[in-house]
């Protein structure tokens, strides 16, 4: 490192942070620690990735300040270093919808024909919430809604939407979320409920936003309090 030109130095270091943001996988992988802390092999098996593969992705993200680790017995569990890391996250989508074109023709072909609906915010689905006649649900994994959820969630992971439709009220609008902005399950959810006669809508982002937002959350056991 230079002393001769510290603010010089500061960029080195900026530049390692946006060198490992670099790869879609790694971005994939920030987002699933978003859901909560989890080992190496269920991130490498949710983003589709190699064991050795997503290991290596995750050593990047560690050493660039990114992820943090701990070792619960033989396995490796990872977790974002701090909020920030999201709020990084949400700065980049942002910037990608905004000034590149290429962004917004895949928003328009995959993600929007899918649901031309404005999607509720958080603060319009908390007043649903608080006066009830609402369904929240949630189409992640077990163990990523065992880690947090939306208080009062109704878990049914996307692959088995279908054959448990009779465990949501027909009578009631159902609003459905997953892992972020454009996590194509709430998508597919949304797009099945509706034809199947549900007043389906979907949140505006995913459960790390939320929590990030400071609203309630809660876990597999007892409620949570919001962070912060």
């Amino acid at each position: 490192m230079s002393n001769e030109n510290p603010s010089l130095a500061m960029f080195e270091q900026f530049a390692t942070v946006a060198r490992a943001l670099g790869h879609p996988h790694r971005l994939a992988l920030i987002q699933l620690m978003a859901q909560g802390e989890a080992p190496v092999e269920t991130l490498a098996e949710r983003a589709g990735l190699a064991m050795a593969n997503a290991s290596q992705h995750l050593l990047r993200l560690r050493r660039a300040g990114l992820a943090a680790a701990r070792k619960d017995g033989q396995r490796v569990c990872y977790r974002l270093a701090d909020g920030a890391v999201l709020d990084l996250l949400a700065a980049l989508r942002r910037i990608a919808e905004r000034n590149l074109a290429e962004a917004r023709q895949l928003i328009e072909v995959y993600f929007n024909r899918r649901d031309r609906l404005e999607p509720l915010t958080r603060r319009e689905l908390r007043r649903l919430m608080r006066a009830g006649g609402v369904t929240v649900l949630d189409v992640r994994s077990p163990a990523e809604f065992a880690a947090g959820h939306l208080p009062g969630a109704l878990n049914i992971p996307l692959r088995e939407l279908e054959r448990r439709l009779k465990a949501i009220p027909p009578a009631q609008r159902v609003v459905a979320y997953c892992r972020g902005p454009y996590c194509v399950f709430s998508y597919e959810a949304v797009a099945l409920l509706r034809k199947r006669g549900y007043d389906a809508r979907r949140l505006e982002d995913g459960f790390p936003e939320w929590r990030a937002a400071r609203m309630p959350v809660e876990t597999s056991g007892a409620p949570a309090r919001p962070r912060g």
